[in-house]
């Protein structure tokens, strides 16, 4: 597939070195232009661009940008064609991530407050699994103990092509639902960076709670001080894990 990665960040990053391994066309753009995109991203293969190009041709465009900050590109994604798939990996962390937002901390579901601001539909995916977790624990289709992650979309036909590129990039998938039903795997469910199999992971979405998860998401400063100088990405598994036992 012909792939656009806008952000070039840890998980910009990732996805566009694994999906270009996969075999697919990626070319990856940052806001302060191709010459931003990290020489590690490119050595994979992937090409740089700039934003109005990356909007150009693309069957897939992933947003791995911070939450809130969508409506910025809402005037490059007007005229990207209704049958191009749009991708939303990014997390609300009021106060530590990003500036609060009013209608979200009033209920409104993260990806669906980030498809009005763009002004399409999106599909979110790769939200729930920590970037290290992304990088190194990708394993081939069939794998025990496989990790999986929710792709959650309005589009039946659009989650189907999510979740064969999460399926590309090293982790099963599993169909979440629509986008009203993705607040089961914003920050911090218990389906959030916890590394769960296919098999676990139904269950932690049906126990998620959002007024306990939002308040776990806003402890993360003291809990995150907790482990150290150095946690590892284990660590970090666990403390979410163990937030909700």
């Amino acid at each position: 597939m012909k792939i656009a990665v806008i952000g070039a960040g840890a998980i910009g990053g990732n996805l566009a070195v694994k999906l270009n391994a996969a075999g697919h066309d990626v070319q990856v753009a940052h806001v302060r232009g191709p010459e931003a995109v990290p020489a590690e991203v490119l050595e994979s293969g992937a090409r740089a661009t700039d934003l109005a190009d990356a909007v150009q041709d693309r069957d897939v465009i992933i947003l791995a940008i911070p939450f809130g900050v969508a409506g910025q590109l809402a005037d490059l994604f007007a005229a990207v064609p209704a049958e191009t798939v749009v991708i939303d990996t990014s997390n609300y962390y009021p106060g530590m991530l990003s500036e609060p937002i009013e209608a979200v901390d009033h209920g409104q579901v993260e990806s669906v407050y980030t498809a009005e601001q763009l002004g399409r539909p999106v599909v979110k995916a790769w939200n729930a699994a920590l970037a290290e977790t992304q990088r190194a624990k990708g394993v081939p289709a069939g794998t025990p103990g496989r990790i999986a992650i929710p792709v959650a979309g309005d589009s039946e036909e659009a989650r189907k092509v999510v979740m064969q590129l999460v399926d590309d990039t090293g982790f099963d998938a599993y169909d979440a639902g629509t986008l009203a039903d993705s607040w089961r795997q914003q920050p911090n469910s218990p389906a959030y960076c916890t590394e769960l199999t296919l098999d676990e992971l139904p269950a932690a979405l049906a126990a998620a709670d959002r007024a306990k998860d939002a308040a776990i998401r806003d402890s993360l400063p003291e809990r995150f001080a907790a482990l150290g100088a150095a946690p590892t990405v284990d660590d970090v598994v666990e403390m979410n894990r163990a937030a909700h036992r």
